[in-house]
């Protein structure tokens, strides 16, 4: 059963972070944010939702990374109850998948708190003065069904 995200008022800044990346390196929201905007997606590797989108979610960051729009995921499963969450396998899922941008672990969930996340993926895009312009799911915003190009590779894929 999927679960919505909560309801995070329009215009809410951005929370301010300093975490741990897959990378080694410590983040901040300054670190991953763009001069056109930011996009922040809390996801875990086991999340079959994850899994589906994870091919378009990294297409899609590198394409906005290429307008200035600033790109971070946030994991903040307990590893203790979902051991394919733990820091070690978000650093695998980082490297097998290629992500071009920041993974970070919100190990003790206060940041997941304080955005308001409740699901996996869960999406928040922020203007410029990071001010909060679009939360929920990838594709709630869409007009138009995926290509068949994707959906054919999606379902390949699997």
């Amino acid at each position: 059963m999927a679960v919505s995200s909560n309801q995070v008022a329009l215009g809410s800044p951005a929370p301010e972070f300093r975490l741990r990346g897959t990378d080694g390196r410590t983040y901040s929201l300054k670190d991953v944010a763009g001069k056109r905007g930011t996009v922040i997606v809390f996801l875990c590797n086991h999340c079959l939702y994850v899994k589906a989108v994870i091919g378009r979610l990294v297409r899609d960051a590198r394409e906005l990374r290429q307008d200035a729009v600033g790109f971070a995921a946030i994991c903040s499963n307990d590893a203790a109850a979902y051991p394919q969450d733990s820091f070690e396998n978000m650093q695998r899922f980082a490297r097998d998948h290629d992500l071009p941008f920041p993974y970070v672990h919100d190990e003790d969930q206060p940041l997941t708190r304080a955005y308001g996340a409740v699901c996996t993926p869960d999406f928040f895009g922020y203007d410029a003065e990071r001010r909060l312009k679009y939360h929920g799911g990838l594709d709630e915003g869409r007009t138009s069904p995926p290509s068949l190009d994707h959906v054919s590779s999606q379902m390949s894929a699997g």
